[in-house]
């Protein structure tokens, strides 16, 4: 779940937590088993949650990036939308912003941190301030370059 978006590490430090617990001694084999059942089902919605949320798995990373705490119904379509647009842009649209290699240049990487500002820009709630705004496109923009220097996904 973690190669399909990276957003999702509390589910690996929760195991993680799970089992050194139960390794240490602090959690009886019931409790450990229990928990685990608890892990599992909440595995199982993540799994899910791009289906309730009307997105890929991709804009779904992207939508998670992006989202801030306590959204209204308006923003979080809003975000919705800008990860959708995002991904599409990136992907689909001419003129190409996703060129071989674009993370090894220094105006293919402008012209794609350009795109995401753009997009984002267009697509984003009004209350994402100065701040948050660049804070949200940066995070978007170091994903892209660990995709792509591993050669990963949609941003390789």
């Amino acid at each position: 779940m973690l190669k399909q978006n990276a957003t999702r590490t509390d589910f690996a430090t929760r195991l993680q937590g799970i089992i050194d617990d139960y390794n240490a001694g602090s959690s009886s084999a019931d409790n450990y088993f229990e928990e685990l059942v608890r892990f599992a089902k909440d595995l199982k919605e993540e799994s899910e949650r791009h289906i309730r949320e009307d997105l890929t798995e991709d804009e779904l990373e992207l939508f998670d990036l992006l989202k801030k705490d306590k959204m209204n119904n308006e923003e979080t379509q809003k975000v919705r939308l800008a990860a959708k647009s995002l991904l599409h842009r990136l992907r689909e649209q001419h003129p190409k912003v996703l060129v071989q290699d674009w993370f090894k240049d220094v105006q293919s990487k402008g012209r794609v941190r350009s795109t995401v500002e753009s997009v984002l820009d267009t697509h984003l709630p009004m209350s994402y301030g100065r701040t948050l705004f660049t804070e949200k496109c940066n995070g978007v923009f170091e994903l892209m370059l660990n995709y792509a220097s591993q050669g990963l996904k949609w941003a390789a």
